[in-house]
């Protein structure tokens, strides 16, 4: 069994098999509740608890898919090269509503944590929730926070931000593709953005604009905060 788990391949082929058995099953059941990104975490937990197979196993595959983070983020670009005009246009108001957005995720953050008495390794590594995960993790080295804690918030976010975008956009009235995209993008990063391109590709240029400027803006903020004493 060892000599299976303990490879590359069995980390990948798991996460790869999985991701795209779910994604089809909801693809031809246009079932909502089929999540390929949650369930598939809890599926690959539930493996590796019930077969005894220890992390390090998993992560020897699991660590090449995480090095495609990075390349991923920057494929979200070519959207917002096709919108260049359009964002040239809303410069001021898609800066605006984009700073606004992150400034409040981490006001609300850390103001709900002191509120309801969370420790501050927590209040920290929850922080950086509304970026996405390569720059979440970075500004969680830059707080000294968990990283764990950090990734799990960032999916979390991504995925109720994927699943409630749509109806709460319906129920607010917005209706203009670029305030669609920006607020997606701003609030739920790379896996709002997946559903902001299922709207069209005014929406996803503008989530992918969004999750650039929320990730430069949030370090920014992290380093004021720094600088102010708060951390």
């Amino acid at each position: 069994m060892e000599s299976i788990t303990n490879t590359h391949l069995f980390g990948i082929l798991l996460t790869v098999g999985l991701f795209y058995l779910i994604s089809l099953a909801k693809h031809r059941t246009r079932q909502n509740w089929l999540n390929p990104l949650l369930l598939s975490v809890i599926i690959i937990i539930c493996i590796l608890i019930l077969a005894d197979i220890p992390y390090d196993h998993y992560m020897k595959g699991g660590s090449v898919i995480h090095a495609f983070l990075g390349p991923v983020t920057v494929v979200l670009a070519l959207p917002l090269y096709r919108q260049r005009k359009l964002l040239a246009l809303h410069k001021y108001a898609i800066l605006g509503g984009i700073i606004t957005g992150v400034a409040s995720a981490i006001l609300s953050v850390v103001g709900l944590s002191r509120i309801l008495g969370l420790n501050e390794m927590l209040e920290r590594s929850l922080v950086p929730h509304s970026v996405t995960t390569p720059i979440g993790i970075a500004v969680s080295n830059m707080l000294n926070a968990t990283q764990g804690i950090t990734i799990i918030s960032i999916i979390i976010t991504g995925i109720i931000g994927a699943s409630i975008a749509p109806f709460l956009l319906k129920f607010l009235r917005i209706k203009h593709p670029v305030a669609k995209g920006l607020s997606i993008g701003a609030s739920s990063h790379a896996l709002g953005t997946t559903k902001a391109i299922e709207m069209g590709e005014t929406e996803a240029a503008m989530s992918s604009l969004a999750i650039g400027v929320a990730a430069l803006t949030t370090v920014l903020v992290v380093i004021l905060m720094q600088l102010m004493g708060w951390y």
